[in-house]
């Protein structure tokens, strides 16, 4: 009976391998894995303790914890793969299952032994299966072993190439602002002079960037789990950039003159698969068991919001840029608007770690736009427009 146990066991642990790397690497969808969003929450919960303990290391040792979970990941698919492989051998050792020189060891560690060489297409082991039953289960761990690694090989590679596309994206849209993480910023750019007709073209751009980013995300869900030292790498970050931009888009430009513009589809493009993105990440966090406490905008933050407006419609209007002329009532639509993406993004940014001040500069710091040098000196100097500085605070 034991041995009966051994074989059941061993074989519904293959099978549960099995399964995961099929979830997470073939059908590759957000939450279908059995094994690997444990693994990566449970990693991340690890991670967030130590960067508690080491506060002078915090974003550094964060850093790691997006390739520690891969690395965990591999690991475990290793050692359960060759623990069902030893559990399914252990009971034919010395009968079914020999060495060709000696007497055969029938301990379970020689079993663990057994089952890992048998994934390898050349073995260099000295154990034979003599029957038919377990030279075909040896034949089909070494095709297993084979298929397996080449899955994770590709997976790595793919989970790597959507994580360099995210970064040059966040990167992207941290230039276009003139490196002031202000989205009035980066609309001002796309529209100098009042003019959109070149800034459609790349709105358009960023809009799909999003949306392949989304979708990578949602075939790559440990991308999450990816947090860089500099903020501007965070999906919190570039998301809240890209949904500050449409917000302002709607309530801060002119009807008249660039309504096509605000019934664009690239506009609602990017804003729906901002949202998406940061919502799927907020889900992320509270099932990693970020802390809640981004309740419903305060007062405080309305204030906040109000001011933020009114110092980029005067940013966007030094450029050249049409607004709205009802001041009041744009101020009233950007709060609105502002107000369906804040939770999500507060949360998304507590999950990863970072600071209010780090994702979201301007919402804190509204006035600061009115530092920097005016458009006109742009014409003539390259380089940062003064982004804010929190040490000059």
């Amino acid at each position: 009976m034991l041995h009966v146990l051994e074989l059941v066991v061993g074989a519904a642990v293959v099978l549960l391998v099995i399964a995961d790397v099929f979830l997470t690497v073939l059908y590759a969808r957000i939450g279908a894995g059995i094994l690997s969003p444990q693994i990566a929450r449970g990693t991340w919960w690890v991670f967030a303790h130590l960067a508690r303990w080491f506060r002078s290391q915090h974003d550094k040792v964060l850093s790691f914890c997006g390739p520690v979970i891969l690395v965990n990941l591999l690991v475990v698919w290793a050692l359960l793969l060759t623990v069902g492989a030893g559990l399914i051998i252990h009971p034919a050792l010395g009968t079914s299952v020999t060495v060709t020189t000696g007497a055969t060891s029938t301990d379970f560690i020689s079993a663990l032994y057994a089952g890992g060489s048998s994934m390898a297409i050349v073995r260099a082991s000295d154990v034979t299966p003599d029957t038919g039953a377990y030279r075909l289960y040896f034949l089909f761990n070494s095709l297993l072993g084979a298929s397996v690694i080449s899955l994770t090989v590709t997976y790595l590679m793919q989970v790597y190439n959507a994580l360099q596309r995210r970064n040059t994206l966040a990167y992207k849209l941290y230039l276009q602002t003139s490196e002031t993480n202000d989205a009035a910023e980066l609309l001002a750019g796309l529209g100098a002079r009042g003019s959109f007709r070149s800034g459609y073209t790349s709105l358009a751009d960023i809009a799909v960037e999003m949306t392949v980013s989304l979708e990578a995300h949602h075939f790559y869900p440990v991308l999450f789990y990816f947090r860089f030292p500099r903020p501007i790498y965070g999906v919190a970050y570039f998301t809240l950039l890209a949904l500050d931009e449409v917000s302002l888009i709607k309530a801060a430009l002119s009807d008249d003159e660039l309504g096509w513009l605000k019934e664009s589809a690239p506009v609602t493009q990017l804003w729906r698969a901002a949202l998406l993105l940061v919502n799927t990440q907020e889900k992320r966090s509270r099932q990693a068991g970020a802390a809640d406490d981004a309740n419903a905008p305060s007062a405080e933050d309305v204030d906040r919001w109000r001011r933020r407006y009114h110092a980029a419609v005067r940013r966007l209007r030094e450029a050249g840029v049409a607004t709205m002329e009802d001041e009041v009532a744009g101020a009233a639509n950007y709060v609105a608007l502002r107000s369906q993406w804040h939770h999500d993004i507060m949360r998304a940014m507590q999950l990863m770690g970072y600071s209010a001040d780090e994702i979201d500069p301007m919402g804190q710091h509204p006035e600061s736009s009115d530092e920097r040098i005016s458009f006109v000196q742009r014409r003539h100097v390259l380089g940062p427009s003064r982004a804010f500085d929190p040490e000059r605070r």
